[in-house]
């Protein structure tokens, strides 16, 4: 991930010294030369401040994905899904057996699991972080199995490196008192869903595929990503912004 606190700065060695032929002009010419210079590199570091985080921070540059013969689009996007960097180990905690989600996500978790039990909901988590490897498997072997062509796959499951899972930050729900409509459209039905529209932005949970959403994604009322922290809204700036001006 790219910090603006990470953009290179000219030094006073990297400034050109200009050729003068009047002594008498040298201070003068020198000084706005030096100073228009610094003008432009104060411009640029307030430009990377405030562009970099939008335009870098939420993929790394698409490449092509062996299997896949569609190519990533202008602005990053394979079959509909943009591409994410997998968290680091060190910022993945355990949940639940077998599921880990990055510690900022966690921690929100659960404060929205205790609030939606003293409304007498029950909310499961069903899936976290997957590494670029699982989602290898997941994408190529349900493809496999259902005959699928890579769109028709894509419009349900990312490829790998396209997932949100990756990051730490996306989360499956359920309601634990109605776990037939798991993973299902019709878990927006349930007593969860509706608590979670109501309140799970209080916990900086966000919709991931609403319906109709312009990543072309099926819609998928279970899946939410977590935007309360600096670096998760990096990741997920793109995204936001695309759903935000659809």
């Amino acid at each position: 991930m790219v910090r603006a606190d990470q953009a290179r700065r000219l030094s006073r060695d990297d400034i050109p010294v200009a050729r003068r032929s009047r002594p008498q002009r040298r201070q003068a010419s020198g000084g706005s030369r030096l100073l228009w210079v610094c003008l432009m590199v104060f411009s640029a570091s307030i430009a990377a401040m405030l562009l970099g985080p939008r335009l870098l921070a939420g993929f790394e540059p698409s490449v092509p994905i062996r299997g896949i013969k569609e190519r990533p689009a202008a602005d990053g996007r394979l079959l509909g899904h943009f591409p994410y960097r997998e968290a680091s180990i060190q910022d993945l905690i355990s949940v639940q057996p077998g599921l880990q989600l990055h510690f900022d996500a966690a921690e929100a978790l659960r404060s929205m699991q205790d609030a939606a039990a003293a409304d007498g909901v029950a909310l499961s988590l069903l899936s976290g972080f997957r590494s670029i490897d699982l989602q290898e498997r997941i994408f190529f072997d349900v493809k496999s199995e259902r005959n699928q062509t890579a769109a028709e796959r894509a419009k349900v499951s990312a490829p790998p490196g396209y997932s949100e899972h990756s990051t730490g930050y996306a989360i499956d729900l359920g309601d634990a008192d109605s776990p037939e409509h798991n993973l299902s459209v019709d878990f927006d039905t349930t007593r969860a869903f509706r608590w979670l529209q109501d309140h799970a932005a209080s916990y900086h949970f966000a919709l991931s595929f609403p319906p109709g959403n312009p990543q072309g994604v099926t819609y998928e009322p279970w899946h939410w990503r977590f935007e309360g922290s600096a670096p998760a809204l990096q990741q997920f700036e793109s995204a936001r912004q695309l759903l935000e001006n659809r």
